[in-house]
């Protein structure tokens, strides 16, 4: 419970930082909140979050690169598109999706074997519930109140 009330400080701190700079976030800050989250939320030890982070964090990368694709995709969709310029911007959507997919596959395959299929089962919604506590906090304009703490 202490290590959870000292994420949502960080979190609390982190938000005003963003709101000041706009659309400049500081990733760092981020990212710090992340690991401490998602490590808080899956009770990870010393050991495994060792082994963990590193495995998780290129999987991160590669979804951040595969999502900035997708943004590409649809910002170099002109108003007037043709049938044919349609289909080929849908297939390769598809062919996007696809990849995350496989991605996110090989994710939970790598942290079942390396820790356990339920710390697999819950990065998900650790992931999830990061993100909406963030939303929250912009909203707000401060921190989310303290939700449960498994």
């Amino acid at each position: 419970m202490k290590n959870f009330l000292i994420l949502i400080l960080f979190i609390g701190t982190l938000i005003p930082a963003m709101a000041q700079r706009g659309k400049n976030v500081d990733r760092e800050k981020l990212e710090a909140a992340r690991v401490a989250f998602i490590t808080n939320r899956l009770s990870l030890s010393p050991e495994q979050a060792e082994k963990f982070w590193p495995v998780y964090n290129q999987h991160h990368e590669t979804r951040r690169k595969l999502m900035h694709q997708m943004h590409d995709l649809a910002r170099s969709a002109a108003d007037s598109l043709t049938d044919s310029q349609a289909q080929n911007l849908i297939k390769r959507q598809f062919e996007i999706k696809e990849q995350l997919l496989e991605e996110e596959k090989r994710l939970m395959d790598k942290v079942s074997s390396m820790l356990t299929p339920v710390h697999a089962y819950k990065l998900t919604e650790a992931n999830r519930e990061f993100t909406r506590q963030l939303y929250r906090m912009q909203r707000r304009g401060g921190p989310p109140p303290a939700g449960r703490n498994d």
